[in-house]
């Protein structure tokens, strides 16, 4: 199994005419998934290397059967984006834009959870979501990923994504779906989604959680895991352990301020929550091979 997409998904990419929507958009239909349409309403009814090309996404629902949104557009109108595409009708919306204003975000996340409560954004400022041998929504490097679980993947860091994908195939530890949730301030879903996620998929044996200093999805991810009774063992890392207080590392949420945010804190809080957490992304392989060793 997977979570939230599989062979089943059908893509329309808000941004195919673009030169990055095309590269990536076609990149993934050539792993595999499903790239049904573009869109782009100066260029309906054209196509971009046999990819139909919609006015709208709710045309792209209603003609191509289109079920998910690929979000690959500039920031200026990347939320307009993501409300038309809950408007068309998909039940998943994948961001990969960056440099959204946050309160553009909030705005957001606002209109999708009242108007919208059964659509899932994912991201944005994120790399994707894939589910190996399966279907990619995003940047991740498919070369790297593993089918046939038992691992599940859930990262704020898109690089540190990647790694911990290799890490586990190099050790021949098959992913379920490895999901890039962003470093933004309001991710329209969080570490606590998947792990609720994760815990229910009968293929997921244990989950890699990836964190970084900032924020405190880290900390309310562990209070989740003993309040849920997550029994799979979770295998987490935190970046930014050498990170000076005051300075915003990389994405717009990897900031420290008031004492809170730091790596320790997120470290100490998942250690006392059970999982195992790697001192650097090199021992996640390690210590996913030996959680799984002691489930037998």
């Amino acid at each position: 199994m997977a979570i939230f997409a599989d062979a089943n998904t059908r893509v329309v990419v808000q941004g195919l005419t673009g030169k990055q929507g095309q590269f990536y958009g076609l990149r993934n239909r050539a792993y595999g998934t499903q790239v049904v349409a573009g869109t782009n309403p100066k260029k309906a009814g054209t196509d971009v290397e046999g990819v139909p090309i919609y006015a709208t996404v709710k045309d792209a629902v209603e003609q191509a059967g289109a079920n998910t949104s690929f979000i690959i557009v500039p920031a200026a109108v990347a939320a307009d984006s993501i409300l038309e595409a809950a408007q068309g009708g998909v039940s998943l919306i994948v961001c990969v834009t960056e440099h959204i204003p946050a309160h553009d975000q909030a705005r957001v996340y606002n209109r999708l959870r009242d108007e919208f409560p059964h659509t899932r954004l994912i991201g944005p400022n994120c790399a994707g979501i894939i589910t190996p041998g399966v279907c990619n929504i995003g940047f991740h490097p498919t070369e790297v990923a593993r089918p046939g679980g038992p691992v599940g993947v859930v990262s704020r860091s898109g690089t540190l994504a990647y790694q911990s994908l290799y890490e586990l195939t190099v050790k021949g530890i098959g992913q379920t779906t490895c999901v890039g949730i962003g470093g933004d301030p309001v991710p329209g879903t969080n570490f606590i989604d998947c792990l609720a996620a994760f815990d229910k998929d009968p293929e997921t044996r244990a989950i890699v959680l990836i964190g970084e200093i900032g924020g405190s999805a880290e900390e309310e991810a562990a209070e989740y895991i003993i309040r849920a009774g997550i029994k799979k063992p979770v295998v987490a890392y935190i970046a930014g352990v050498t990170a000076p207080p005051g300075k915003k590392m990389g994405h717009a949420g990897a900031i420290i301020s008031g004492g809170k945010g730091t790596a320790a804190a997120k470290m100490a809080a998942l250690t006392a929550a059970g999982a195992r957490v790697a001192q650097n992304p090199t021992e996640i392989g390690g210590l996913v091979a030996a959680a799984l060793a002691d489930l037998g």
